[in-house]
C-alpha cells in the first residue's frame, strides 16, 4: 500500500486531473497526499510573466495550494502542502526523495498544444529521472479516469525495464482484482514483416508469444485474469490504440526498454504514449518489491 503521494500543482487542467487521481487513490489506500507548488525562478520562465514578480507568483501559488488542500479535506484525505522556489523538475525530484514519497502523480499535456512537443518538459524529465514510479494524467474529453482499475495494460518486450513494469502492473492488477493485458508490439521494421503478406513473420510471432508466456508466468495471477496480444506497427500508436479499443484504465510501462532500439531521446516510446494515452500512464525504471498505486 502507498503511504505517500506527491502531486505537483500549477492550476492547469492536467494538474487538476492528477490531483483528482491522487485523491481517489489516497481515499482508497489511506495515503497522505503531498501537494507541491513550485514557483519557477529561472530567468526564461520569469520572462513569460512580464512585470509580475515573485511575490505575485507566490500569492497565486498559495491560492492554487489552498484549493488543492480544500479538495483533499472534502475527501478526508491527509494532506501536506508546500510552496517552494526553483526549477520545477529539480524541486519535484528533490522533494520526492527527501520526503520518501512512494509515487509522483503529475499532469501531462494532451494531444493538442505546443507545450506537449517541447523537448525536456518538466513532466518528461521527472519521468526519466525519478527513482520512484511516476503516474502521468492527461485532461480532456478523450481521457478516461476510472478508479479502481478494472483493466491494466502492460506493454512488454522482455527488457529489464519492461519486467519492472510487469512486476508493478501485475501487483496493481492483483490488488484491484482486475484483468491484466500483456501486449507485445513488433515495431514496424522491415525484418519483422513477411514481405509476401505484410504480416508478422512466423519467427517473430513465435518469439512474441514466448515473451508473453514468460511474462504471464512471472505473475501470480490466474490464467483467466490475463489477456495476451501480439500487434505490429508503430509502438506508441499501437499501445494507445489498444488502450482505446480495449477497456483499459491504466497503462504501466518502463521508462526505457524496447530491446535493441535507442528510444531515450525526443519522441521516445514512453514519452509519446504519455502525450497521447487515453488513460493514466504509470512509469517505472527500477524493480519494485512493494505495491504501488
Amino acid at each position: 500500500m502507498d503511504d505517500s503521494l506527491l502531486v505537483p500543482v500549477d492550476g492547469s487542467d492536467p494538474a487538476k486531473a492528477a490531483l483528482k487521481r491522487a485523491l481517489d487513490i489516497a481515499a482508497d489506500t489511506g495515503a497522505t497526499v503531498h501537494v507541491l507548488h513550485v514557483v519557477p525562478t529561472n530567468e526564461s520562465r520569469l520572462l513569460r510573466f512580464g512585470d509580475r514578480d515573485i511575490d505575485i507568483l507566490e500569492e497565486e501559488g498559495e491560492a492554487i495550494v489552498d484549493r488543492a488542500r480544500s479538495a483533499a479535506t472534502e475527501r478526508n484525505v491527509p494532506v501536506v502542502d508546500h510552496i517552494i522556489q526553483g526549477e520545477p523538475q529539480e524541486k519535484i525530484l528533490a522533494y520526492g526523495e527527501s520526503h520518501s514519497v512512494d509515487c509522483i502523480i503529475m499532469g501531462a499535456h494532451g494531444r493538442h498544444g505546443l507545450e506537449e512537443y517541447i523537448l525536456g518538459s518538466t513532466t518528461e524529465r521527472v519521468v526519466h529521472q525519478s527513482s520512484v514510479p511516476v503516474m502521468t494524467v492527461r485532461a480532456g474529453e478523450d481521457v478516461t479516469q476510472s478508479y479502481p482499475y478494472r483493466s491494466v495494460l502492460v506493454p512488454t518486450d522482455d527488457s529489464d525495464h519492461a519486467r519492472a513494469a510487469l512486476e508493478l502492473g501485475s501487483t496493481i492488477a492483483a490488488r484491484h482484482d482486475s484483468v491484466l493485458h500483456l501486449l507485445f508490439v513488433a515495431d514496424e521494421l522491415p525484418e519483422t514483416i513477411d514481405p509476401r503478406s505484410t504480416q508478422l513473420s512466423a519467427e517473430i510471432k513465435e518469439s512474441a508469444h514466448e515473451v508473453l508466456q514468460d511474462a504471464a508466468d512471472r505473475t501470480e495471477l490466474s490464467e483467466e485474469s490475463i489477456v495476451t496480444a501480439v500487434k505490429a506497427g508503430s509502438v506508441p500508436h499501437v499501445i494507445t490504440s489498444y488502450a482505446e479499443s480495449t477497456p483499459t484504465d491504466l497503462i504501466v510501462m518502463g521508462t526505457h526498454g524496447w530491446t535493441g532500439l535507442d528510444r531515450y531521446l525526443l519522441g521516445s516510446f514512453t514519452e509519446r504514449v504519455i502525450r497521447t494515452s487515453p488513460v493514466p500512464v504509470l512509469t517505472t525504471s527500477l524493480p519494485k518489491n512493494e505495491s504501488r498505486s
